[in-house]
């Protein structure tokens, strides 16, 4: 059960990244993220009342809320969903996967929280299989740059989203955090959706079937995917659980195949390769239960 659970988290959040390149046929990208996070908002609510972990926030930890919804869901997917309308669902993955690593290093860099020489390696080796798989061998980029960097803007949104909770994840039931953060990040998108895409959605044709992955993605990433994902780590622990994160690339690629019809060169292949060995090297007993715990959220939430 535990180890079903966990694969079909890996799935769906694989899926998360196709769904969004179909979402993108039809909306734009600040009216995907709003939609979304509306419907996960609805969904996670009916959850928490259900299951009655409704949690009152201290008032010391409003501004480490406010801060947390700032850096996740606001900055990191801005910078996610319109870096994925430059570069491929598999691409994005890819530079997206780096998250932990990152996170590492401002771990280490802040609280001087200390890692392994293996961790270290690992950290290096993630670093250079991503410039295998964005460079060409004459050193030109094989993706849009566009992309690359507002993907690593949402990698750095994500790392300070991670620090951040650190100080909160002890506190708090990881559903009722997610829960918080969506419905100030929706707060905050509004006014963007207002101003720059409310008239584009009044113009679109709106038809159910364009509706589905952005329903998909709330119900099943946003929602689904975290509630088993943190029914495996009470299972079998955050660690064993975190191992499989580093999956995600490789069935992103495996669907975006099927699903979208990419393709990667061999170059590509090997970079990916390269940059999840890095990671399961770079997570090898190299963090504090505090520090793991927080990584449960980082990336995967809204």
């Amino acid at each position: 059960m535990k180890y079903g659970a966990v694969i079909l988290s890996m799935i769906f959040w694989s899926f998360s990244f196709i769904w969004f390149k179909v979402a993108n046929e039809t909306f734009r990208p600040l009216t995907i993220v709003f939609i979304r996070l509306v419907i996960a908002i609805i969904i996670l609510n009916v959850f928490i009342s259900l299951t009655g972990s409704h949690i009152k926030i201290r008032k010391e930890d409003r501004k480490l809320f406010l801060l947390l919804a700032l850096f996740e869901p606001f900055l990191y997917f801005l910078g996610e969903s319109f870096g994925l309308t430059y570069v491929s669902a598999t691409t994005g993955s890819v530079i997206i996967s780096t998250i932990p690593v990152i996170a590492a290093l401002g771990a280490w860099f802040l609280y001087r929280e200390k890692l392994r020489i293996i961790n270290y390696m690992g950290i290096i080796i993630s670093f250079i299989g991503i410039l295998v798989f964005i460079f060409n061998k004459d050193g030109s980029l094989s993706f849009d740059v566009r992309g690359i960097i507002l993907l690593l803007f949402a990698v750095f949104s994500a790392v300070g989203y991670n620090l951040t909770l650190n100080r909160l994840v002890v506190s708090y039931d990881p559903v009722y955090i997610v829960n918080i953060q969506n419905m100030i990040g929706a707060l905050l998108f509004l006014p963007l959706f207002l101003i720059f895409e409310l008239r584009h959605l009044a113009d679109t044709t709106i038809t159910f079937r364009s509706l589905i992955p952005v329903a998909e993605l709330s119900l099943f990433a946003s929602c689904g995917a975290f509630i088993l994902f943190a029914y495996s780590v009470r299972q079998m622990g955050i660690s064993r659980a975190n191992v499989f994160t580093n999956c995600i690339p490789i069935f992103t690629a495996f669907f975006s195949f099927i699903v979208l019809g990419d393709e990667m060169t061999m170059q590509n292949i090997a970079g990916m390769i390269i940059v999840i060995a890095g990671l399961f090297m770079s997570q090898i007993n190299g963090r504090p239960k505090k520090s793991g715990e927080s990584m449960i959220l980082t990336g995967k939430t809204a």
